[in-house]
């Protein structure tokens, strides 16, 4: 019989224990805590993980392997191997939901593809926290990821996500290296119609929390909220 894999959910920042009881279900830490095997973009802050959600058994003897943007598609089988033996494993993200702007997709896919039994456990999505906060169209939406870095590849990409959003009336939601936030909002700011509604959600669910939602016209009024090196959500709507 093969294993269950769990998709479980990592919390969005370093938090105490009230913050990890605030985002994570006792019953999601209770099944993350027992299982024997793990996939995590990195071997150190998976071990910190577990270690702050507790576990069952001593975590050095829990199997963690690696899975990141370095990892090659041909060793996604391999990392199925406990699963096929009737191991139940667990995938983590660095922060937030696995598989979701986070390379255990592949795995997922690979999983169903093997017949192996997926399971989803409850937790934070920042992108799906800042569109509910954000007050934008939560009917119609899109994630895009990072965008280019090029300033002027990047104000045309922009352009052309304003132009969708306004044609589709769709939220357009995409993220940011953290220490080129203020840059992209810059950008945000001089490419957009003034009445295109902008939100910035940062640090999601920390004490540091910040959402802010506006009108392009009214973001050039102030206060802008310093985002420096802070993880933030961006989105956009055109009306």
């Amino acid at each position: 019989m093969k294993g269950t894999l769990y998709l479980i959910p990592n919390t969005l920042g370093d938090g105490d224990e009230a913050a990890l009881a605030a985002v994570l279900p006792v019953p999601v830490r209770e099944r993350a805590g027992t299982l024997a095997s793990y996939i995590g973009e990195n071997a150190k802050t998976t071990r910190a993980f577990l270690k702050r959600i507790g576990t069952t058994r001593p975590i050095q003897e829990i199997e963690i392997h690696e899975l990141n943007v370095n990892t090659p598609p041909a060793a996604i089988d391999r990392l199925l191997a406990p699963l096929h033996a009737g191991i139940d494993t667990g995938l983590v993200s660095e922060a937030g939901v696995p598989a979701v702007a986070d390379p255990g997709a592949l795995l997922v896919r690979r999983a169903h593809e093997r017949g192996i039994r997926v399971v989803p456990l409850v937790g934070p999505s920042s992108i799906l926290l800042a569109l509910m906060a954000s007050g934008l169209n939560g009917q119609s939406f899109a994630f895009h990821g990072y965008l280019p870095v090029d300033a002027a590849e990047r104000a045309k990409r922009l352009r052309d996500l304003e132009q969708q959003s306004r044609k589709a009336k769709q939220t357009q939601i995409f993220i940011e290296t953290p220490y080129r936030n203020r840059a992209l909002l810059d950008t945000l700011l001089a490419t957009c119609a003034p009445s295109t509604l902008i939100c910035v959600a940062a640090d999601l669910t920390l004490p540091t929390e910040t959402i802010v939602s506006r009108a392009a016209s009214d973001w050039k009024k102030g206060p802008v909220p310093d985002l420096h090196k802070r993880p933030a959500i961006f989105l956009l709507l055109a009306i």
